[in-house]
Protein backbone atom coordinates (compact mmCIF):
# COMPACT_ATOMS: atom_id res chain seq x y z
CA UNK A 1 0.00 0.00 0.00
CA UNK A 2 1.32 3.39 -0.58
CA UNK A 3 1.77 5.79 1.98
CA UNK A 4 -0.25 7.63 4.15
CA UNK A 5 2.10 10.53 4.95
CA UNK A 6 2.56 14.28 5.29
CA UNK A 7 2.84 16.11 2.90
CA UNK A 8 6.37 16.95 2.26
CA UNK A 9 7.11 20.25 -0.44
CA UNK A 10 10.20 20.90 -1.74
CA UNK A 11 8.94 24.33 -2.91
CA UNK A 12 8.29 25.67 0.97
CA UNK A 13 11.95 26.32 1.71
CA UNK A 14 11.80 29.49 -0.97
CA UNK A 15 11.59 32.82 0.22
CA UNK A 16 8.29 34.36 -1.68
CA UNK A 17 9.49 37.18 -4.17
CA UNK A 18 6.70 39.66 -2.75
CA UNK A 19 8.49 39.40 0.67
CA UNK A 20 9.69 42.42 1.83
CA UNK A 21 13.75 42.87 2.37
CA UNK A 22 13.11 43.42 5.98
CA UNK A 23 11.47 40.46 6.56
CA UNK A 24 13.44 38.50 5.25
CA UNK A 25 16.68 39.88 7.00
CA UNK A 26 14.93 39.72 10.16
CA UNK A 27 14.52 36.14 9.53
CA UNK A 28 17.84 35.37 8.37
CA UNK A 29 19.43 36.76 11.41
CA UNK A 30 17.86 35.05 13.71
CA UNK A 31 19.48 32.22 15.89
CA UNK A 32 16.69 30.13 16.43
CA UNK A 33 16.14 27.16 14.96
CA UNK A 34 13.54 25.80 13.20
CA UNK A 35 11.86 22.63 12.64
CA UNK A 36 8.90 21.23 10.11
CA UNK A 37 6.88 21.37 13.61
CA UNK A 38 7.30 24.74 14.02
CA UNK A 39 5.88 25.19 10.99
CA UNK A 40 2.43 23.71 11.86
CA UNK A 41 3.65 20.10 10.58
CA UNK A 42 3.99 17.27 12.99
CA UNK A 43 5.44 14.40 11.31
CA UNK A 44 5.43 12.57 14.42
CA UNK A 45 1.53 12.54 14.20
CA UNK A 46 1.42 11.51 10.59
CA UNK A 47 4.00 8.40 11.23
CA UNK A 48 1.27 7.70 14.08
CA UNK A 49 -1.36 7.63 12.08
CA UNK A 50 0.43 5.20 9.26
CA UNK A 51 0.68 2.91 12.41
CA UNK A 52 -3.01 3.35 13.69
CA UNK A 53 -4.30 2.81 10.06
CA UNK A 54 -2.20 -0.23 9.16
CA UNK A 55 -4.81 -3.13 10.65
CA UNK A 56 -7.73 -1.20 8.44
CA UNK A 57 -6.08 -1.10 5.23
CA UNK A 58 -4.91 -4.94 6.20
CA UNK A 59 -8.69 -6.27 6.12
CA UNK A 60 -9.38 -4.73 2.96
CA UNK A 61 -6.82 -6.50 0.70
CA UNK A 62 -7.43 -8.53 -2.24
CA UNK A 63 -4.97 -11.26 -3.82
CA UNK A 64 -4.40 -8.68 -6.37
CA UNK A 65 -2.11 -6.52 -4.74
CA UNK A 66 1.53 -6.52 -4.62
CA UNK A 67 3.94 -4.82 -1.71
CA UNK A 68 2.72 -3.34 1.04
CA UNK A 69 2.24 0.04 2.87
CA UNK A 70 4.97 2.27 2.94
CA UNK A 71 6.04 2.47 -0.98
CA UNK A 72 5.94 5.00 -3.23
CA UNK A 73 3.03 3.77 -5.40
CA UNK A 74 0.79 1.14 -5.00
CA UNK A 75 0.81 -2.42 -7.03
CA UNK A 76 -1.82 -3.96 -8.17
CA UNK A 77 -1.62 -7.50 -10.79
CA UNK A 78 -4.92 -7.51 -12.66
CA UNK A 79 -6.46 -10.64 -12.55
CA UNK A 80 -6.49 -13.38 -15.16
CA UNK A 81 -10.05 -13.91 -15.67
CA UNK A 82 -10.29 -11.40 -17.92
CA UNK A 83 -9.89 -11.81 -21.55
CA UNK A 84 -10.46 -7.78 -22.57
CA UNK A 85 -10.24 -6.41 -19.46
CA UNK A 86 -11.24 -2.40 -19.61
CA UNK A 87 -10.26 -0.48 -16.45
CA UNK A 88 -13.04 2.02 -15.06
CA UNK A 89 -12.23 5.01 -13.18
CA UNK A 90 -14.27 7.32 -10.83
CA UNK A 91 -13.33 9.82 -8.39
CA UNK A 92 -15.04 12.05 -6.36
CA UNK A 93 -15.45 13.93 -2.39
CA UNK A 94 -18.09 13.84 0.62
CA UNK A 95 -18.71 17.45 -0.03
CA UNK A 96 -20.60 19.64 2.30
CA UNK A 97 -21.78 16.84 4.72
CA UNK A 98 -18.57 17.20 6.33
CA UNK A 99 -19.78 20.79 7.70
CA UNK A 100 -21.88 18.25 9.91
CA UNK A 101 -19.47 15.62 10.87
CA UNK A 102 -17.41 18.69 11.64
CA UNK A 103 -20.52 20.29 13.86
CA UNK A 104 -20.91 16.57 15.35
CA UNK A 105 -17.24 15.61 16.21
CA UNK A 106 -18.79 12.14 13.75
CA UNK A 107 -15.86 11.18 11.51
CA UNK A 108 -16.44 7.53 11.56
CA UNK A 109 -19.11 7.44 8.69
CA UNK A 110 -17.56 9.67 6.40
CA UNK A 111 -14.76 7.75 4.96
CA UNK A 112 -17.63 5.14 3.90
CA UNK A 113 -19.12 8.23 1.90
CA UNK A 114 -16.05 8.79 -0.04
CA UNK A 115 -15.83 5.15 -1.25
CA UNK A 116 -19.41 5.02 -1.99
CA UNK A 117 -19.33 8.34 -4.10
CA UNK A 118 -16.71 6.71 -6.54
CA UNK A 119 -17.30 2.64 -6.41
CA UNK A 120 -21.00 2.87 -7.08
CA UNK A 121 -20.63 5.23 -9.89
CA UNK A 122 -17.90 3.02 -11.80
CA UNK A 123 -20.46 -0.01 -10.71
CA UNK A 124 -23.00 1.10 -13.29
CA UNK A 125 -20.66 0.41 -15.95
CA UNK A 126 -20.47 -3.27 -15.00
CA UNK A 127 -17.29 -2.54 -13.41
CA UNK A 128 -16.26 -4.64 -10.16
CA UNK A 129 -14.37 -2.02 -7.81
CA UNK A 130 -10.70 -3.39 -7.66
CA UNK A 131 -8.83 -0.55 -5.54
CA UNK A 132 -9.27 2.62 -3.86
CA UNK A 133 -7.06 5.56 -2.87
CA UNK A 134 -7.80 8.03 -0.65
CA UNK A 135 -6.34 11.98 -0.07
CA UNK A 136 -6.98 13.50 3.91
CA UNK A 137 -5.95 17.35 4.11
CA UNK A 138 -6.26 19.19 6.82
CA UNK A 139 -4.46 22.05 8.45
CA UNK A 140 -3.42 20.59 11.91
CA UNK A 141 -3.34 16.67 11.84
CA UNK A 142 -5.60 15.04 14.33
CA UNK A 143 -4.25 11.67 14.55
CA UNK A 144 -7.61 10.22 16.42
CA UNK A 145 -9.73 12.01 13.99
CA UNK A 146 -7.78 11.11 11.00
CA UNK A 147 -7.92 7.33 12.36
CA UNK A 148 -11.72 7.55 12.47
CA UNK A 149 -11.93 8.81 8.83
CA UNK A 150 -9.88 5.82 7.57
CA UNK A 151 -11.11 3.60 9.28
CA UNK A 152 -14.22 4.27 7.82
CA UNK A 153 -12.75 4.37 4.27
CA UNK A 154 -11.62 1.03 4.98
CA UNK A 155 -14.99 0.20 5.90
CA UNK A 156 -16.19 1.10 2.93
CA UNK A 157 -13.69 -0.88 1.24
CA UNK A 158 -15.20 -3.95 2.50
CA UNK A 159 -18.64 -3.03 1.92
CA UNK A 160 -17.46 -2.47 -2.35
CA UNK A 161 -15.13 -5.62 -1.84
CA UNK A 162 -11.94 -3.59 -2.90
CA UNK A 163 -8.58 -2.91 -1.63
CA UNK A 164 -7.73 0.44 0.19
CA UNK A 165 -4.07 0.60 -1.41
CA UNK A 166 -2.83 4.10 -0.88
CA UNK A 167 -3.83 7.03 0.35
CA UNK A 168 -2.14 10.79 1.43
CA UNK A 169 -2.49 12.82 4.34
CA UNK A 170 -1.56 16.21 4.12
CA UNK A 171 -1.09 18.39 6.97
CA UNK A 172 -1.30 22.04 5.49
CA UNK A 173 -1.15 24.93 7.91
CA UNK A 174 -3.48 27.55 7.06
CA UNK A 175 -4.75 25.83 4.55
CA UNK A 176 -8.10 24.58 6.79
CA UNK A 177 -9.83 26.00 10.22
CA UNK A 178 -9.09 24.35 13.39
CA UNK A 179 -10.77 21.28 13.37
CA UNK A 180 -11.72 20.89 9.42
CA UNK A 181 -10.33 18.33 6.50
CA UNK A 182 -11.62 17.83 3.14
CA UNK A 183 -11.72 14.58 1.60
CA UNK A 184 -11.23 13.27 -1.54
CA UNK A 185 -10.53 9.56 -3.60
CA UNK A 186 -11.03 8.02 -6.61
CA UNK A 187 -11.85 4.29 -7.41
CA UNK A 188 -10.57 1.40 -10.21
CA UNK A 189 -12.29 -0.94 -11.21
CA UNK A 190 -12.54 -3.38 -14.21
CA UNK A 191 -15.14 -4.88 -16.53
CA UNK A 192 -15.06 -7.17 -19.23
CA UNK A 193 -15.14 -5.62 -22.63
CA UNK A 194 -17.87 -7.03 -23.98
CA UNK A 195 -20.17 -6.50 -20.50
CA UNK A 196 -19.62 -3.16 -20.56
CA UNK A 197 -23.58 -1.27 -19.56
CA UNK A 198 -23.97 1.37 -21.26
CA UNK A 199 -27.67 1.53 -21.96
CA UNK A 200 -27.70 0.79 -25.75
CA UNK A 201 -29.96 -1.99 -25.23
CA UNK A 202 -32.43 -0.27 -23.37
CA UNK A 203 -35.61 0.02 -25.23
CA UNK A 204 -39.35 0.88 -24.76
CA UNK A 205 -41.21 -1.36 -22.21
CA UNK A 206 -38.19 -2.14 -20.05
CA UNK A 207 -38.91 -1.97 -16.62
CA UNK A 208 -37.41 0.41 -14.23
CA UNK A 209 -36.18 -0.63 -10.85
CA UNK A 210 -35.51 0.97 -7.54
CA UNK A 211 -32.86 0.68 -4.70
CA UNK A 212 -34.15 2.02 -1.25
CA UNK A 213 -31.22 4.48 -0.27
CA UNK A 214 -29.54 4.71 3.03
CA UNK A 215 -30.86 8.50 3.80
CA UNK A 216 -29.30 11.19 2.19
CA UNK A 217 -26.54 10.01 1.24
CA UNK A 218 -23.93 12.19 0.69
CA UNK A 219 -25.66 15.21 -1.92
CA UNK A 220 -27.48 17.67 -1.48
CA UNK A 221 -26.20 19.09 1.78
CA UNK A 222 -26.19 22.85 1.06
CA UNK A 223 -29.63 22.46 0.52
CA UNK A 224 -29.95 20.13 4.14
CA UNK A 225 -27.98 22.50 5.77
CA UNK A 226 -29.71 25.59 4.96
CA UNK A 227 -33.21 23.79 5.97
CA UNK A 228 -31.39 22.77 9.33
CA UNK A 229 -30.46 26.84 10.16
CA UNK A 230 -33.88 27.69 9.53
CA UNK A 231 -35.47 24.63 11.68
CA UNK A 232 -33.04 24.38 14.41
CA UNK A 233 -33.84 20.43 14.86
CA UNK A 234 -32.32 18.93 17.85
CA UNK A 235 -29.75 16.50 16.82
CA UNK A 236 -30.37 14.35 19.76
CA UNK A 237 -34.35 14.24 19.33
CA UNK A 238 -36.21 10.98 18.20
CA UNK A 239 -36.73 10.91 14.83
CA UNK A 240 -38.76 7.86 13.62
CA UNK A 241 -36.76 5.59 16.42
CA UNK A 242 -33.04 7.20 15.45
CA UNK A 243 -31.72 10.33 16.99
CA UNK A 244 -31.93 12.89 13.87
CA UNK A 245 -28.34 13.39 14.11
CA UNK A 246 -28.11 9.88 13.23
CA UNK A 247 -30.61 9.76 10.49
CA UNK A 248 -28.38 12.98 8.99
CA UNK A 249 -25.62 11.24 8.94
CA UNK A 250 -26.08 8.17 7.79
CA UNK A 251 -23.42 6.54 5.48
CA UNK A 252 -24.26 6.13 1.50
CA UNK A 253 -25.46 2.63 1.02
CA UNK A 254 -22.71 0.63 -1.40
CA UNK A 255 -24.54 -1.62 -3.84
CA UNK A 256 -21.30 -3.20 -5.42
CA UNK A 257 -21.66 -6.91 -4.10
CA UNK A 258 -25.77 -7.37 -4.88
CA UNK A 259 -25.61 -5.80 -8.09
CA UNK A 260 -22.42 -7.65 -8.80
CA UNK A 261 -24.62 -11.06 -8.22
CA UNK A 262 -27.49 -9.70 -10.39
CA UNK A 263 -24.89 -9.24 -13.29
CA UNK A 264 -23.33 -12.20 -13.00
CA UNK A 265 -27.05 -14.09 -13.59
CA UNK A 266 -29.09 -11.78 -15.93
CA UNK A 267 -28.37 -8.84 -18.10
CA UNK A 268 -28.67 -5.62 -16.63
CA UNK A 269 -29.44 -2.95 -19.55
CA UNK A 270 -28.48 0.29 -17.58
CA UNK A 271 -27.98 1.54 -14.09
CA UNK A 272 -27.80 5.33 -12.96
CA UNK A 273 -26.37 5.98 -9.38
CA UNK A 274 -28.54 8.40 -7.79
CA UNK A 275 -26.10 11.33 -6.74
CA UNK A 276 -26.04 15.23 -7.09
CA UNK A 277 -28.84 15.98 -9.60
CA UNK A 278 -31.15 13.85 -8.12
CA UNK A 279 -33.58 11.14 -10.63
CA UNK A 280 -34.62 13.90 -12.73
CA UNK A 281 -30.65 14.55 -13.85
CA UNK A 282 -28.88 11.06 -13.57
CA UNK A 283 -31.75 8.54 -14.83
CA UNK A 284 -31.05 10.24 -18.28
CA UNK A 285 -27.20 9.23 -18.31
CA UNK A 286 -27.99 6.19 -19.32
CA UNK A 287 -30.54 6.61 -21.61
CA UNK A 288 -30.80 7.27 -25.60
CA UNK A 289 -32.28 10.14 -27.10
CA UNK A 290 -35.28 8.74 -28.08
CA UNK A 291 -36.21 7.39 -24.93
CA UNK A 292 -37.86 8.48 -21.33
CA UNK A 293 -38.41 6.92 -17.86
CA UNK A 294 -41.33 7.39 -16.67
CA UNK A 295 -41.54 6.67 -12.76
CA UNK A 296 -44.59 6.62 -10.49
CA UNK A 297 -43.44 8.47 -7.10
CA UNK A 298 -46.41 6.04 -5.34
CA UNK A 299 -44.77 2.99 -5.83
CA UNK A 300 -41.82 3.57 -3.27
CA UNK A 301 -42.22 5.25 -0.13
CA UNK A 302 -40.27 8.73 0.29
CA UNK A 303 -38.21 8.47 3.98
CA UNK A 304 -39.31 10.62 6.81
CA UNK A 305 -36.17 12.84 6.07
CA UNK A 306 -37.48 14.21 2.95
CA UNK A 307 -40.79 14.63 3.81
CA UNK A 308 -38.87 16.56 6.82
CA UNK A 309 -37.03 18.38 4.18
CA UNK A 310 -39.85 19.44 2.23
CA UNK A 311 -41.84 21.05 4.66
CA UNK A 312 -39.25 22.61 6.78
CA UNK A 313 -37.76 24.00 3.15
CA UNK A 314 -41.06 24.22 1.53
CA UNK A 315 -39.06 22.58 -1.12
CA UNK A 316 -40.93 22.25 -4.34
CA UNK A 317 -41.42 18.47 -5.66
CA UNK A 318 -39.55 18.61 -8.79
CA UNK A 319 -36.68 20.64 -6.97
CA UNK A 320 -36.83 18.07 -4.43
CA UNK A 321 -36.42 15.50 -7.43
CA UNK A 322 -33.51 16.90 -9.11
CA UNK A 323 -31.08 17.55 -6.13
CA UNK A 324 -32.28 14.75 -3.42
CA UNK A 325 -32.26 10.51 -3.84
CA UNK A 326 -35.82 10.75 -2.32
CA UNK A 327 -35.32 7.45 -1.29
CA UNK A 328 -33.73 5.25 -4.29
CA UNK A 329 -30.39 4.98 -4.36
CA UNK A 330 -29.96 2.98 -7.32
CA UNK A 331 -31.96 2.61 -10.52
CA UNK A 332 -31.92 -0.06 -12.70
CA UNK A 333 -32.98 -0.72 -15.99
CA UNK A 334 -33.87 -4.30 -16.87
CA UNK A 335 -36.14 -6.44 -19.68
CA UNK A 336 -39.69 -6.15 -18.28
CA UNK A 337 -39.34 -10.47 -18.53
CA UNK A 338 -36.47 -10.41 -15.91
CA UNK A 339 -37.81 -7.94 -13.77
CA UNK A 340 -39.45 -10.40 -11.15
CA UNK A 341 -36.26 -12.61 -11.12
CA UNK A 342 -33.90 -9.53 -10.85
CA UNK A 343 -35.83 -7.65 -7.55
CA UNK A 344 -35.76 -11.22 -6.20
CA UNK A 345 -32.12 -11.70 -6.79
CA UNK A 346 -31.55 -8.38 -5.26
CA UNK A 347 -33.74 -8.16 -2.53
CA UNK A 348 -32.05 -11.91 -1.36
CA UNK A 349 -28.49 -9.96 -1.30
CA UNK A 350 -30.28 -7.43 1.11
CA UNK A 351 -31.65 -4.95 -0.94
CA UNK A 352 -34.94 -3.23 -0.74
CA UNK A 353 -36.49 -3.20 -4.17
CA UNK A 354 -39.31 -1.70 -5.91
CA UNK A 355 -40.81 -1.51 -9.75
CA UNK A 356 -40.76 2.18 -9.68
CA UNK A 357 -41.38 2.87 -13.57
CA UNK A 358 -40.90 1.93 -16.90
CA UNK A 359 -39.14 3.19 -20.45
CA UNK A 360 -41.37 4.90 -22.95
CA UNK A 361 -40.50 6.11 -26.05
CA UNK A 362 -39.67 9.87 -25.59
CA UNK A 363 -42.83 12.54 -26.64
CA UNK A 364 -41.52 15.83 -28.85
CA UNK A 365 -40.22 18.27 -26.22
CA UNK A 366 -40.58 15.69 -23.35
CA UNK A 367 -37.85 15.60 -20.58
CA UNK A 368 -35.63 12.47 -20.54
CA UNK A 369 -37.17 11.47 -17.02
CA UNK A 370 -40.29 12.47 -15.12
CA UNK A 371 -41.80 11.41 -11.78
CA UNK A 372 -45.69 11.27 -12.11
Amino acid sequence: MAPEKVRRTRREPVTVTFQTRELNLATASSSTPLSYRDAGVDIDAGDALVERIKPFAKKTMRPEVLGSIGGFGALFELSRKYQEPVLVSGTDGVGTKLKLAFTLNRHDTVGIDLVAMSVNDILVQGAEPLFFLDYFACGKLDVDTGAAVIQGIAAGCEQAGCALIGGETAEMPGMYPAGEYDLAGFAVGAVEKSRIIDGTTIVPGDLVLGLASSGAHSNGYSLIRKVMERAQPDLTADFHGRPFGDVIMAPTRIYVKAMLKLMAEMPVKGMAHITGGGLLENVPRILGEKLTAVLDKTTWDMPPLFRWLQQEGQVADQEMYRVFNCGIGMVVVVAAEDAARAAEILSAAGETVSTIGRIEARQEGQAQTVVV
